[in-house]
C-alpha cells in the first residue's frame, strides 16, 4: 500500500552535519533506500534548504524530516517553502511534524492544541494530508495523526509500541517508526554503543521515559544508563540477519515502514558501508 516508501528507511542523525548528508543521499538511493528520514535537531529548519539540496541530488527518493519542530518553525512558512520545493521537484519532500521535548523549552503549554493548530494550517496552506506524518506516540497524538495526516513516525519505541499504535490508528494509517541499529556482532560492545545514545540525551526525556513505561518496561529499565534488555529492544544489534529479525518484530506489531537509524562509536562517524551491508542483505520483500 505504500510502496513508495520501501519498506527500510535510511535514518541520518543530524550530527552527520548537513554537508555530509547531502553527499549521503544519492548513495542510500543507489543502495536501494526509497525513503531518507533526515534528523533536523534542534532548532528551526527555516527554509529547508537541506532537504532541497538532499532532494536536487537524488532521483526519485523521498526526503524526510524528522522532524519539524512546531514550536520552532511557523506552519504557514513550511508550507510556502514545501510548494516552492515540490514545485521544483516534484512532490519527493515528506514532512515529519512534532513537538520536541518539554525539557527543552521554558513553556510547552498545551501541546495538542499546538500540533493540532499547526497541522491544520499545513493543510490550510495546500500541503496535502499525505505529505504530513506526526511524530506520535499517545493516544491523543495518534488519534490526530491518523484524522488530518498520512500517518505516525513514532521515534525510539519498542514493537509493543506499534502495536498499540497500529490499535490506536486503525487500518490504512501509514505508520513507520524509527529504530536504531549497530552492526556489530559483539554484544557488549554493540551494547556499550548503543547505550551511549540511549542514555544521553534520552533516558533524560520524560517524553520518552513515559512511553517506554507504557509499553513493557519498569523504572529499574529506564534509569541511566539504561538496562541491558531496554538497550537491546531499543538498539538492534549483531549480524545483518539477527537486526533484520529486529526490526522484523515491528513489522509483525503492523509498522508499514521502518527508519533504520545507524548508531557507531562515533555519531558523526559515516554511516554509509553499514546501510550498504545491511541493504546487501535485505530480506526479500
Amino acid at each position: 500500500m505504500y510502496e513508495q516508501f520501501g519498506k527500510y528507511g535510511a535514518w541520518l542523525n543530524p550530527a552527520h552535519g548537513d554537508a555530509a548528508r547531502i553527499e549521503y543521499a544519492p548513495a542510500l538511493e543507489e543502495f536501494g533506500y526509497q525513503t531518507i528520514w533526515v534528523g533536523i535537531g534542534a532548532g528551526p529548519v527555516g527554509e529547508m534548504a537541506l532537504l532541497e539540496q538532499m532532494i536536487a541530488e537524488t532521483k526519485s527518493a523521498i526526503i524526510a524530516t524528522a522532524i519539524i519542530n512546531m514550536w520552532d518553525d511557523d506552519a504557514r512558512s513550511i508550507a510556502y517553502h514545501y510548494h516552492r520545493i515540490v514545485d521544483r521537484h516534484g512532490p519527493r519532500l515528506l514532512l515529519g511534524v512534532g513537538l520536541g521535548h518539554p525539557e527543552g523549552r521554558d513553556s510547552y503549554e498545551k501541546p495538542l492544541a499546538r500540533m493540532t493548530a499547526f497541522v491544520d494550517a499545513l493543510l490550510q496552506g495546500g500541503v496535502p494530508a499525505e505529505a504530513i506524518v506526526v511524530a506520535a506516540l499517545g493516544k491523543k497524538t495518534l488519534e490526530l495523526s491518523a484524522a488530518k495526516t498520512l500517518g505516525a513516525h513514532p521515534y525510539l519505541t519498542v514493537p509493543a509500541h506499534t502495536r498499540y499504535a497500529r490499535e490506536v490508528l486503525g487500518t490504512g494509517v501509514f505508520l513507520a517508526p524509527e529504530h536504531k541499529v549497530v552492526l556489530c556482532e559483539d554484544p557488549d560492545r554493540a551494547r556499550a554503543i548503543g547505550r551511549s545514545i540511549i542514555d544521553d540525551p534520552y533516558l533524560g526525556l520524560r517524553n520518552y521515559t513515559n512511553n517506554l513505561l507504557r509499553h513493557g518496561y519498569t523504572q529499574a529499565d529506564i534509569e541511566r544508563p539504561g538496562s541491558d534488555a531496554l538497550i537491546d529492544a531499543l538498539v538492534a544489534h549483531g549480524s545483518p540477519a539477527a537486526i533484520y529479525a529486529e526490526i522484523e518484530k515491528h513489522f509483525s506489531a503492523g509498522a508499514d515502514h521502518v527508519g533504520m537509524q545507524i548508531v557507531a562509536e562515533e555519531l558523526s562517524a559515516s554511516p554509509l558501508e553499514a546501510f550498504r551491508t545491511l541493504a546487501a542483505h535485505r530480506p526479500a520483500q
